[in-house]
């Protein structure tokens, strides 16, 4: 049966195009049934752990008339990181992958981004930072993401007006956004549920950078724990590849967002502008009110809310939204 290429989005600035994505084997790894209930919910949440990859496959880009080869690593992860030698346009562009299976051409469309010219760019967390996923308890969020299907899941209130002013701050031009990253703990067997979500509601869109793959039925239940270093290098990676851009950085106090975020203004002290923690419990915890008094110091803007309203009106009094 034939490999199973997925593209995700990727991204480009003027002198470089990065693209990625994963070879698995044939499975109902493109069937997930995000919208069926209970026990069929479960099953199709629990697939997404029982994936397997193929290793070493032989991949191709094809980008203004190349075709570029590469290999797949050794858990199907695959990625072009290409120097551009001619003008790249802005916004959504498309790319095309393709391997090849007894003879035959398998080839499928991704997506990437080149962030029209501007000042903002937005990088944020997922669970409990617009996705209510109690990721501070195991056992419910495990319960929630079996148990309640795509259209049941909760967004914070008031996360997509803020979202959506976010992405269109500063821009005249209606079809002009600006830069949007979602950089998560959760692994990359989530990437079609998140995708789906944010268009759902109408989050930006934007480019996901999500945690190594997992390939069994035991890191199902470890899901997003673990160490959140792969954060910092991935945010990191972005602030160093759009210098020109000033920053806002979004997430939430229930795991490491506020030390991960200080230590990225510490690096970056000119490029981040702001930074948003939500509150998830009933009180704010004194760590992380500590952590953004240091943050400020350094000019940076902060903001730990309960509310999104309360970011909104933040966001309105530092002029970063009209």
């Amino acid at each position: 049966m034939k490999p199973i290429l997925r593209l995700y989005r990727g991204y480009a600035n003027e002198g470089e195009l990065i693209v990625f994505g994963h070879v698995f084997k044939p499975s109902s790894a493109n069937n997930y049934e995000f919208e069926k209930k209970r026990f069929k919910n479960a099953r199709s949440i629990i697939k997404m752990f029982r994936v397997k990859t193929i290793p070493n496959t032989d991949v191709y880009l094809e980008h203004n008339g190349r075709k570029i080869h590469t290999k797949a690593l050794d858990d199907g992860y695959f990625k072009f990181c290409i120097p551009l030698q001619e003008e790249t346009g802005y916004g959504w562009t498309d790319y095309y992958v393709s391997t090849h299976y007894n003879g035959e051409e398998i080839k499928e469309k991704g997506t990437f981004i080149r962030p029209y010219e501007g000042n903002l760019g937005f990088i944020s967390d997922i669970d409990d930072t617009f996705l209510i996923s109690h990721t501070r308890n195991m056992f419910k969020k495990l319960y929630i993401l079996l148990w309640k299907n795509i259209n049941d899941r909760k967004i914070f209130e008031g996360v997509v007006p803020h979202y959506q002013a976010l992405s269109t701050a500063g821009r005249n031009n209606k079809g002009e956004k600006n830069a949007f990253f979602y950089v998560s703990s959760s692994e990359w067997n989530l990437y079609k549920f998140i995708v789906k979500f944010t268009e759902i509601h109408e989050l930006p869109r934007g480019v996901l950078l999500l945690k190594d793959i997992k390939t069994s039925l035991m890191d199902f239940f470890v899901t997003g724990r673990g160490n959140h270093g792969h954060k910092f290098d991935k945010i990191k990676h972005i602030l160093e590849f759009y210098p020109h851009l000033h920053y806002t950085l979004l997430g939430d106090d229930s795991q490491h967002d506020p030390y991960l975020y200080e230590n990225v203004c510490k690096i970056f002290p000119v490029t981040v502008k702001a930074v948003y923690i939500r509150q998830t419990s009933s009180h704010k915890k004194e760590k992380t009110i500590k952590v953004l008094k240091n943050i400020e110091s350094l000019g940076i803007a902060t903001c730990y809310f309960k509310d999104s309203n309360e970011a909104i009106k933040h966001s309105k009094s530092i002029g970063l939204i009209q």
